[in-house]
């Protein structure tokens, strides 16, 4: 939800938009139940199609996606390369960055507190963190928690301060560093009043969730959502490693629209911190957004709380933003609800719709124009909605 790319716009999904072994180049995998999918070869050659144009077409090295129907069957897709500078092929399921789709969890968290008794969400941030936020950003004496995940606090987005991406790539922020960073910054609009994507809204619940539990908020993650559903191929890097764990395809970035891509695999994750921080396969994620539908990560008021959305600006039309969930259209009706997230080398889109159909698509760059990056919004609705 981030603009149209600027060097400075990291881990906000475009507001213009919206916002190995077995990999078989070009091709695509069943895994799991092969034949879960044998009645729907249509279906199943849409999806592929809408990646093989997301490399063809829009120049993105890799694309890859992880589809479960209605009831449970999975099917996984690749399509580019692995690795551009040996041409491996695409590991079927990778591990990428996940960037934004990270807040999903960390609301998640903040809701399980919530329902715990722990959390207010209409509390003031200052009952929790007194003093902490203060500056022209904004005050923790006016913005509640629920602003916090619903991008209308006005904090300003940190990441609008950033600098290029070869300055930081290999550089730890720290998280009040992240917060300092956009608190020096003239906040966007008095809490409550207007609604604009915001990593630091995110940054300060995660400070929230560490004061409450007296744990960071990568172990909180950890213990209430990846080990509770059991994931795994999700987890929290540790401070310094910039490395990806698993078969991954290699992600790509470069200074400037147009400059040549650079390997971008290897990079600090600090900067995406509470806001972006989570590595994952796409199956993984659609697992946390059919557990999360299904009950088993919320209490259904807190469910209800995540799901209530406002409007935006800039995103796509009849998308709309709840706690850390994006409600969005789909081209064959209904919904689906998920959040997807920009990382430099890595981009992703996934959702869930109300009869448990999931999808995550993810490419191994982030779009280098307005028509690339919807025609990965598109991609998703294709695997959601392919018959």
């Amino acid at each position: 939800m981030s603009q149209h790319r600027a060097s400075r716009s990291r881990f906000r999904r475009r507001s213009a938009i919206a916002v190995s072994a077995l990999a078989v180049l070009g091709g695509a995998v069943a895994i799991g139940l092969p034949s879960a999918n044998a009645g729907q070869p249509a279906a199943n050659a849409k999806v592929q199609r809408s990646l093989d144009a997301l490399v063809d077409d829009d120049g993105f090295p890799a694309a890859l996606a992880s589809v479960r129907d209605k009831n449970g069957h999975v099917r996984n897709y690749t399509a580019g390369v692995g690795d551009r500078k040996t041409g491996s092929k695409v590991p079927v399921d990778g591990q990428v960055r996940i960037a934004s789709s990270t807040k999903m969890y960390t609301a998640v968290v903040v809701l399980q507190l919530v329902g715990e008794g722990r959390i207010d969400l209409d509390e003031k941030v200052e009952k929790y963190l007194p003093g902490v936020v203060r500056g022209p950003g904004g005050d923790g004496r006016n913005i509640t928690v629920r602003q916090l995940l619903q991008h209308t606090s006005g904090l300003p987005n940190y990441t609008q301060t950033m600098p290029e991406f070869s300055k930081w790539r290999h550089t730890y922020a720290g998280t009040y560093d992240l917060l300092d960073m956009a608190l020096k910054e003239k906040a966007s609009f008095a809490p409550g009043d207007g609604w604009e994507y915001s990593n630091t809204g995110y940054t300060v619940a995660g400070l929230v969730v560490q004061k409450v539990t007296g744990r960071p908020l990568g172990e909180e993650i950890t213990h209430r959502v990846i080990d509770r559903i059991g994931l795994r191929h999700t987890y929290w890097p540790d401070a310094g490693d910039q490395t990806i764990r698993e078969a991954h395809p290699h992600g790509y970035a470069s200074d400037k629209p147009g400059d040549p891509l650079v390997d971008a695999t290897e990079v600090d994750p600090s900067w995406g911190g509470a806001a972006g921080q989570l590595i994952s396969r796409p199956s993984d994620v659609n697992r946390v957004l059919t557990a999360l539908m299904d009950g088993k990560l919320l209490k259904p008021a807190q469910l209800k709380e995540m799901r209530a959305s406002v409007a935006t600006k800039g995103l796509p039309d009849g998308w709309r933003y709840g706690l850390g969930l994006v409600e969005m259209k789909l081209s064959c009706g209904g919904v689906a609800w998920g959040h997807g997230g920009d990382f430099d080398g890595y981009e992703n889109r996934n959702g869930v719709t109300a009869d448990g159909r999931a999808a995550t698509v993810a490419v191994t760059a982030l779009p280098s124009s307005l028509k690339s990056a919807e025609h990965v919004n598109s991609a998703l609705d294709t695997a959601l909605c392919a018959r």
